[in-house]
């Protein structure tokens, strides 16, 4: 039972890890370029941050099952690999059943391949931990990166079109604010976001 405990209390820490004191955009700051431009709308954070999640834990499993067969010299490489053949089954089922949302996303979706958040967690964590936490980890980088766009879109959907999902929630007298719908001002809505968070951490972690 004590064993138990102990591997749920490891996979909390991880999760917790992932989605607050180790959030890959508002603390370790990668995945920004992706960020600015898919958050302009909810149903594009949904399906980038599902992709990249998606990626992010397949690709930790496959490269921790195979870490001890994975020479030195081509890691990087294989990272490479595993992480485009995951990318493409994404850009496949989107094309095949979202593909408007395929075509809004255009070429940042084959971008994942180069997302720092899915290279980073295969180099830092997968290689040396077992696939079950690796799982986690993927999961929980995913889920991180995931709340900061879906959080972001909230606030730029709404401003930018006056919608959520395609549904209107704000007044027809409303003046639409075109900026919200450019990269820059999903540069100002991050920021603040990425300000807020870490000001909320930093609070968080005096309290403890």
């Amino acid at each position: 039972m004590k064993l138990i405990r102990l591997r749920y209390k490891k996979w909390f820490n991880i999760l917790k890890g992932g989605i607050s004191t180790n959030n890959p955009i508002v603390v370790t700051v990668l995945g920004i370029c992706s960020s600015l431009a898919v958050s302009n709308k909810v149903e594009n954070a949904l399906a980038m941050g599902f992709g990249v999640t998606f990626v992010v834990m397949a690709s930790s499993a496959f490269i921790s099952a195979l870490r001890r067969l994975i020479p030195g010299k081509v890691r990087m490489v294989t990272y490479m690999v595993v992480i485009s053949t995951f990318v493409i089954l994404v850009q496949m089922f989107l094309e095949a059943f979202l593909p408007l949302i395929a075509i809004q996303l255009g070429a940042y979706v084959g971008l994942i391949i180069t997302n720092c958040i899915v290279m980073g967690r295969a180099e830092a964590y997968a290689i040396k931990n077992p696939v079950h936490y690796s799982l986690v980890d993927g999961f929980a980088s995913g889920m991180g990166y995931t709340f900061v766009l879906v959080t972001v879109s909230l606030i730029r959907e709404t401003l930018a079109f006056g919608t959520i999902l395609g549904m209107r929630v704000m007044p027809e007298s409303f003046t639409n604010w075109s900026i919200m719908a450019l990269a820059p001002g999903g540069f100002f809505v991050i920021a603040l976001f990425i300000w807020g968070i870490r000001e909320w951490l930093k609070f968080y972690e005096s309290e403890e």
